[in-house]
């Protein structure tokens, strides 16, 4: 929404291409023209991807626009494939590079070759962290010339203002993620029961959607057996988390991978420690012993160890951790940051087009 009001401000139009869900008001409601669009975000199926394709393509034919923002896997290959035959520039944005990397086979195969073929015609490509610029340079999947690294999709700094430190009675550990594997829920969980089982006695708290349906999704029996056993406090889901980082004592999330988190992005910028995955993502937000603990990924023992060192820390020493936090989003992840690249960009292009005209 940021970027949004920014491109406004600049005395852009804004049209937004979307799926119809619960913030479509809102984008409504920000002065923008809103298209529908039917896509499956889970998991791959040729006939219903060939058919986004054709979808974009009929979109993005009507509405005809100067230029294209995509983000996330399908719209980077899809609608870069789709604006591609109709002559329309466009600017990736690489948020991650989601579950289909995290297993090498057929499917991660056939992604790096799409990545290829539509990655042949951005003009721009953003990526969220230098992991997986690294990684799309080695597979030549796209030329470095166009590329550069964001700081995420960057965090407004007002929005999630630094909380005033306070410690609870009760030591409080909050989890922000949908309920699927590769966020580390299963990690989390058995590292709770092993704390649970030394005696530790805190609070800990998964908030985010249930996602059965996902290939990765926890089935909804498990997750309510967990509820029933008191091994988490499950907070169900919200469209404004931060009274719920407020609350908290310190941020969890023991992720696989990630572009760059936006929920520890919001921990961070609300002045709070974190305990995350040393994997790509999650440790461009939170360094060893700086802001927070990295453990390793796939491991409950370490995360619980790390997770017990965090609340045996004195109360100064927690405060530091999250006033580091907020320094850093203040240093490196500021939305300010991002919005002004894009516009950079954007006057770029434009630059480029008048000169070819």
């Amino acid at each position: 929404m940021g970027l949004i009001r920014a491109l406004q401000e600049n005395g852009h139009d804004v049209l937004v291409v979307a799926p119809e869900d619960d913030y479509t008001q809102k984008i409504k409601e920000a002065g923008c023209e809103f298209h529908p669009v039917r896509m499956d975000s889970r998991g791959a199926n040729p006939i219903k991807d060939f058919a986004l394709t054709m979808e974009l393509r009929g979109i993005y034919k009507r509405i005809n626009p100067d230029i294209i923002l995509h983000y996330t896997i399908k719209p980077n290959i899809y609608g870069t494939i789709a604006a591609s035959t109709l002559r329309l520039p466009v600017i990736n944005n690489v948020c991650g590079l989601g579950t289909v990397f995290l297993q090498k086979g057929l499917v991660s195969k056939i992604a790096l070759f799409m990545y290829k073929v539509a990655f042949r015609f951005p003009k721009k490509v953003f990526f969220q962290n230098h992991h997986d610029f690294d990684l799309f340079l080695k597979e030549k999947l796209v030329k470095e010339n166009i590329s550069d690294v964001l700081p995420g999709s960057g965090i407004d700094l007002d929005h999630f203002p630094p909380s005033q430190f306070k410690r609870n009675k009760k030591f409080t550990f909050l989890l922000i993620s949908r309920l699927i594997h590769d966020k580390g829920i299963i990690e989390y969980i058995d590292a709770v029961k092993k704390l649970r089982s030394q005696g530790v006695d805190a609070r800990f708290q998964i908030l985010g959607a249930k996602d059965p349906e996902h290939r990765r999704g926890i089935k909804t029996e498990i997750i309510d057996e967990w509820i029933d056993n008191n091994i988490i406090e499950y907070l169900g889901t919200t469209d404004d988390v931060r009274s719920f980082i407020h609350d908290a004592d310190c941020v969890v999330l023991p992720s696989y991978r990630e572009g760059t988190p936006r929920t520890l992005l919001e921990a961070a910028s609300s002045a709070k420690p974190i305990v995350a995955t040393d994997v790509p993502g999650c440790n461009n937000i939170v360094e060893n012993n700086y802001n927070g603990y990295l453990c390793e990924l796939k491991n409950a023992d370490d995360l619980a160890d790390k997770m017990y060192t965090m609340m045996s820390l004195e109360d100064e020493k927690i405060e530091l951790f999250g006033k580091n936090s907020r320094t850093k989003v203040e240093r490196e992840f500021s939305e300010k940051i991002v919005i002004s690249r894009y516009l950079q960009s954007i006057s770029e292009f434009k630059s480029l087009k008048a000169l070819n005209h």
